[in-house]
C-alpha cells in the first residue's frame, strides 16, 4: 500500500486538510466554486439546510442540502494558483484515506461547478448573459507542472488556434475540455463558448494602467474571432482552464459558468452586477 508522506499530504491537528481546513465528512460530491468568499453565503442562503460552515484564509465552505441533494459551496479566491490547491485538496478529501495515508481502493468522482464573472471578447455577447464553457484555454503555466495529455478534440483545438495565432501573436497556452454531461444539463440554456483563463487581471488580459502590456486589449480581442467546431472564443476569466485540466486528470467532472459583466469590444459594463450574479446563482441551483 502506497503511503503518502506527511510532507506531501499535510493535515491539521484536527485531521482536516491543510489549506481548506475540511475533513472528508464536511463536503458533498457536488461542489460549487465561487471566487469571492462573500459569495458563499449568497449561494447557501438558498439551501434548505446548512450543516457545515468552515473557513480558513480565503477558503470558505458551506455544505448543506437542496431537497434531497447534498451540495457544498466553496470560495477559491482569485487565480489558477489557488485552483491548484482547491482541486488537489478536494480530491484528497474523497480519494485518500487520511488514516492510512493511502489512496482509497474505490475512486469517487466529484461534480465541480464554477459560478463566476467574466468579460466578453465578442461584441455580440450581451452584458448580463450566461456562458457555459465547453473548453478552457489556459494562458497561465499551471498544467506545465503536471503530465497532462490532451485528448483528440483538445489537440485539434490547440493546432487550429496555433495556426490562427501564427501571424498575430506568440501566445503560449494549453487546452482543456469541460464535462459535456454538465454542460448539456446545467448549461443547456446558456451561450456555449471557449473561455480564456489568464494568470492576472491587467497585463495578462491586455489592460493598461501605467504598465504597457505585451499584448494590448485590441490584440487580445482578436481572439474573439476564433471558432472551433462552430464554438467561438467568448470570454476571459482567471480559473476555468486550471479547473478543467486538474479535474480531468483526477477523474472529476467540471463545468464553468460565468455571467458576462463586461463586454470588452463594446466598452460596456453591467449596470447591476450584483443582480446578474444572483440570477446566475439561482439558475445553477435550479438545474441541480
Amino acid at each position: 500500500m502506497q503511503r503518502i508522506s506527511h510532507a506531501e499530504l499535510i493535515l491539521n491537528a484536527d485531521g482536516s486538510i491543510y489549506h481548506l481546513n475540511l475533513r472528508p465528512e464536511d463536503i458533498a460530491n457536488t461542489i460549487i466554486t465561487v471566487g469571492d468568499p462573500g459569495r458563499v453565503g449568497r449561494v447557501s442562503k438558498y439551501f434548505d439546510e446548512v450543516r457545515v460552515k468552515k473557513e480558513k484564509r480565503e477558503f470558505v465552505c458551506h455544505t448543506g442540502r437542496i431537497g434531497q441533494r447534498e451540495v457544498s459551496v466553496l470560495s477559491t479566491g482569485i487565480g489558477p494558483d489557488n485552483i491548484d490547491i482547491i482541486i488537489n485538496e478536494l480530491d484528497a478529501l474523497v480519494n485518500i484515506d487520511f488514516g492510512t495515508r493511502a489512496p482509497t481502493a474505490e475512486h469517487t468522482a466529484l461534480n465541480i461547478i464554477r459560478i463566476g464573472t467574466s468579460g466578453a471578447l465578442r461584441s455580440d455577447l450581451p452584458v448580463d448573459s450566461f456562458v457555459g464553457s465547453a473548453y478552457g484555454i489556459g494562458l497561465d503555466n499551471m498544467l506545465s507542472f503536471y503530465q497532462y495529455q490532451p485528448n483528440l478534440p483538445e489537440a485539434e483545438l490547440e493546432d487550429e488556434l496555433k495556426a490562427f495565432l501564427r501571424e498575430k501573436m506568440d501566445l503560449p497556452f494549453y487546452v482543456c475540455a469541460g464535462s459535456n454531461l454538465l454542460l448539456e444539463s446545467i448549461g443547456a440554456s446558456m451561450y456555449h463558448g471557449i473561455t480564456l483563463t489568464a494568470a492576472g487581471f491587467y497585463g495578462p488580459q491586455g489592460r493598461q494602467l501605467r504598465l504597457q502590456p505585451r499584448f494590448n486589449t485590441e490584440r487580445m480581442e482578436q481572439l474573439g474571432h476564433f471558432t472551433f467546431r462552430k464554438v467561438p472564443i467568448t470570454n476571459f476569466e482567471m480559473e476555468t482552464a486550471a479547473i478543467y485540466g486538474l479535474s480531468r486528470m483526477l477523474g472529476h467532472r467540471a463545468l464553468s459558468t460565468n455571467v458576462i459583466l463586461a463586454n470588452r469590444p463594446a466598452g460596456q459594463f453591467s449596470k447591476d452586477p450584483k443582480a446578474s450574479v444572483e440570477k446566475l446563482i439561482k439558475h445553477v441551483l435550479e438545474q441541480l
